[in-house]
């Protein structure tokens, strides 16, 4: 179970790795776009939207990596207030019913990139990119975040979940 565990972790961190590449790259695009647009004066083609997929896409990849650092925003007094039993009910619901979200969302974004791999859609654009590689990162993405849940869930039930309170006190003591 442990390995398990590791593994998920270590692929949530390259998960991470990833995102942060895309959004490097879509500011790198940008500056380019700007630097071919004013000083150049020529237009541009492919660079808006390479921007738009490379953002939403590193949303996507990103997930689980905001998930393992508990990095996504939470409202926590209800289940500091509640302690011990209550705090681990309310754990386990929330993350059952957010690991539940995620299949439908992960199933759902698979059924629609299949439909383009298989259908050849390509975007209305001129640089006509074919749609199935925009679309990937959504089954992807949601996919490694439902294994992660997964691995979250194993281990609240282990006693080695921590909240992000907790999490905070012991990012400053370190």
């Amino acid at each position: 179970m442990n390995l398990f565990l590791r593994t998920v972790d270590k692929i949530s961190q390259a998960f991470g790795a990833i995102a942060m590449l895309l959004l490097a790259a879509a500011v790198l695009v940008v500056c380019q776009m700007i630097f071919i647009r004013y000083a150049l004066n020529s237009s541009t083609v492919w660079q808006t939207e390479f921007v738009i997929y490379s953002i939403m896409a590193s949303t996507f990849i990103g997930s689980p990596y905001v998930l393992l650092h508990r990095g996504h925003v939470g409202v926590d007094l209800v289940p500091t207030m509640l302690g011990g039993p209550g705090r681990f009910i309310l754990e386990m619901i929330g993350g059952i019913i957010s690991l539940a979200f995620c299949i439908v969302l992960a199933y759902s974004g698979w059924i629609y990139f299949h439909e383009a791999w298989e259908g050849g859609w390509t975007t209305d654009t001129v640089w006509a990119l074919p749609l199935w590689i925009p679309l990937l990162p959504l089954p992807l993405g949601i996919g490694m975040l439902c294994v992660q849940y997964v691995a979250e869930l194993i281990k609240l039930t282990q006693g080695k979940s921590l909240s992000a309170s907790e999490l905070s006190t012991v990012r400053e003591e370190l």
